[in-house]
């Protein structure tokens, strides 16, 4: 899964925001704990400026299997300057855990940001999210999803809403669902350990034989089933080898083709969606992500 964080570095270290000091940059507030896993933590950047501050949420790949929320201090560097803070939240893994706790671990770490807005000078109504591969996929269902606040919950964190104001999202998964991503993509992508072990299976061939145990989850879990017209904008980048069927399980579970179908629905139904693809699919407001979301942070 580390194709979908190089990218996402490069697209922040090409596009003109790269910081020019080296070394880590260390975060204003570190491990906070925002549940009771150890994993339940995340580490924000406060931005200066006049009034609270936008924010970017950065939700790590690696399949829901592995991966970390540790960032390349340029990255974040180039948010601050700016005067948009930064998080980066680390959840539950599959091996552990399987869906739907590292989705509703990113919910929740929304929530608790939301819940510490005042103290930590974030505007509230202006978060972001962003993250490659399988935090592009959390992203883009935390996006399109309808909010997981609950306002009768004793816990106040609950109370806060999930809902975010855009989301950019690398070589993400619009689906999960494994009869679909076949279809659209071929076997091969049926081979990447996130598929099976996202509902607690060993092997794909023991999530296809309890694949109705499983259905409703990977239903779910799959941003696609969730887009309506109204849903905040939503960038996605991808590689561009559209080669079909798949070649393996890595170009598989990257594949373009995830995000024409999500862009496909989204102009059908008249929803905010910018796709690029080099030599593909481009958009005519945007030439890359950390573009994108400094617009919808940063508006009026």
């Amino acid at each position: 899964m580390r194709f979908s964080f190089t990218v996402l570095v490069c697209v922040a270290t090409t596009s003109g925001f790269a910081a020019d000091t080296p070394g880590p940059l260390p975060p204003t507030h570190a491990d906070v704990s925002y549940g009771p896993h150890p994993l339940n933590a995340i580490d924000v950047w406060q931005a200066e400026g006049d009034g609270p501050r936008p924010l970017l949420v950065y939700i790590h790949g690696g399949g829901w299997t592995g991966g970390d929320k540790k960032q390349d201090s340029a990255v974040i560097q180039s948010y601050l300057t700016q005067g948009i803070s930064y998080a980066s939240v680390n959840y539950r893994l599959t091996g552990e855990a399987p869906l739907p706790a590292p989705v509703h671990d990113a919910a929740r770490a929304i929530q608790f940001i939301r819940s510490k807005s005042a103290e930590w000078n974030i505007n509230k109504n202006r978060i972001a999210l962003t993250g490659g591969s399988a935090g592009a996929c959390t992203s883009m269902w935390l996006l399109l999803h309808d909010d997981l606040a609950d306002p009768n919950s004793d816990d106040p964190v609950e109370r806060e809403s999930t809902r975010v104001t855009a989301a950019a999202a690398i070589s993400g998964q619009v689906s999960i669902d494994p009869p679909i991503i076949e279809q659209w993509l071929g076997p091969n992508v049926l081979k990447h350990r996130m598929i099976w072990m996202a509902v607690g299976e060993k092997t794909m061939a023991e999530a296809m034989k309890n694949y109705d145990k499983h259905k409703a989850l990977y239903v779910e879990f799959s941003p696609y089933n969730h887009l309506d017209k109204d849903d905040p904008p939503l960038l996605m980048t991808y590689g561009n080898d559209m080669t079909l069927p798949s070649k393996n399980a890595g170009h598989g579970i990257h594949h373009p083709v995830y995000g024409v179908k999500l862009k496909e629905k989204a102009d059908r139904l008249g929803h905010e969606c910018h796709l690029l693809i080099k030599g593909v699919s481009k958009s005519s407001e945007y030439d890359n992500p950390q573009q994108f979301l400094a617009a919808k942070l940063l508006a009026p």
